[in-house]
């Protein structure tokens, strides 16, 4: 079943737009004589929604903030606005989610009729063409692939499956299952033919799942959509683990881009610090919430598809690039890499900075480690 289509009662929540933004973002929460209780769409005139210039915030405090938000790709989507800059902007926003339903349609392997399902099913038989812009994305995650060594690898499916992941059920697997579920993964057996955008999978039984950079991407088609209507300003999210910001929040301090929380990788709602973005993406991974224990070990549900074992050693990463489609596949690439292959990469990629939480020497510590450009960008938490 589609996702909702979104509607005007999805968004005006006042102050609660605010709270919601101060849940993912560093942002401090403005005064509430700086939140008005209602705020309403403009009606469609044909007009930019760019046109109309910002209004000048209170030299002491930051504007308020309109929330526009869905459901899709099983998480939550928002927009977050400068209130009163874009004057067409809410409703631009409300279009640009309802856009997030046609990439699901297209990536989503638990939906019958996707590209991606009918990929799954037929392209080990014979070459299946699909629509240019899916083609791009399978050809970049093949890039990162070769390019992390097969730290990210959109086959690794397999390898979910086997360890319970998909059921949300942990469980060790035995060494034939691991070597049976290896055989069908790897990205370098994936054939891509830029004449006519099809794709075959050289081994039998191969499947792809986008789970680790179709979100991002949805972000950035989705962005592009808010960018062609003139909204220059706009902080979105997807599911707070990818985030992506465009120009900045109004603030009275005159300070630009928007200041996003980096999480703590033991306490849920805590912060280690914030990372000012503009005109990029942030995301992160981390395995510390999601783990089981057998044997009186503890696996986290991040795999190094190359071993077909959980990495180990890392609790999270948070990564900066120039799109949310690269911010959210080395997120896991990265955590599988670890710092020392990290660096490396970023050596090459100096668009991109990584910040590790690793595993501290004793029980519930951590610490931190910088790879490229995002050390000059990171404030740590007060105190």
């Amino acid at each position: 079943m589609s996702a909702r289509k979104s509607n005007r009662r999805d968004f005006l929540r006042g102050k609660s737009a605010v709270d919601a933004l101060h849940d993912i973002t560093a942002e401090p929460l403005p005064p509430p004589s700086s939140v008005k209780p209602a705020i309403r769409p403009a009606e469609p005139s044909g007009e930019s929604p760019g046109e109309q210039p910002p209004p000048e915030p209170p030299e002491e405090q930051s504007s308020y903030l309109v929330e526009v938000g869905r459901e899709a790709m099983a998480c939550n989507f928002a927009i977050y606005l400068n209130a009163g800059q874009h004057r067409l902007g809410p409703e631009a926003a409300v279009a640009a989610l309802d856009e997030i339903d046609q990439y699901e349609d297209q990536l989503s392997i638990y939906r019958d009729s996707s590209e991606a399902t009918r990929l799954n099913a037929a392209a080990d038989y014979a070459p299946i063409p699909i629509e240019e812009g899916f083609f791009n994305l399978l050809a970049l995650s093949k890039q990162i692939y070769e390019e992390t060594d097969g730290a990210f690898d959109v086959t690794a499916g397999p390898l979910a499956k086997i360890w319970g992941f998909y059921q949300r059920k942990g469980r060790v697997p035995s060494q034939e299952e691991l070597t049976e579920a290896l055989a069908k993964v790897g990205s370098r057996y994936l054939t891509l033919n830029p004449e006519d955008h099809s794709v075959f999978f050289e081994k039998p039984e191969m499947e792809i799942n986008l789970g680790g950079i179709g979100k991002g991407y949805a972000l950035d088609r989705v962005a592009q959509f808010l960018t062609d209507k003139g909204i220059a300003n706009f902080l979105f999210h997807g599911g707070t683990s990818s985030v992506l910001a465009r120009g900045s929040r109004l603030r009275g301090d005159g300070a630009v881009g928007w200041r996003i929380g980096v999480p703590h990788p033991y306490l849920p709602g805590k912060r280690i610090g914030e990372v000012v973005l503009k005109d990029e993406a942030l995301g992160t991974s981390g395995a510390a919430h999601q783990t089981f224990v057998e044997g009186g070990r503890r696996y986290g549900h991040v795999l190094d598809p190359r071993t077909g074992w959980p990495a180990a050693g890392v609790l999270s990463t948070t990564i900066v690039a120039p799109t949310a489609t690269m911010s959210d596949a080395l997120s896991t690439a990265c955590f599988v890499m670890g710092p020392e292959r990290t660096a490396q990469y970023c050596e090459q990629h100096p668009e991109i900075g990584v910040l590790f939480a690793m595993e501290g020497s004793r029980r519930n510590t951590y610490e931190l480690k910088f790879c490229g450009c995002i050390e000059e960008k990171f404030v740590p938490e007060a105190g």
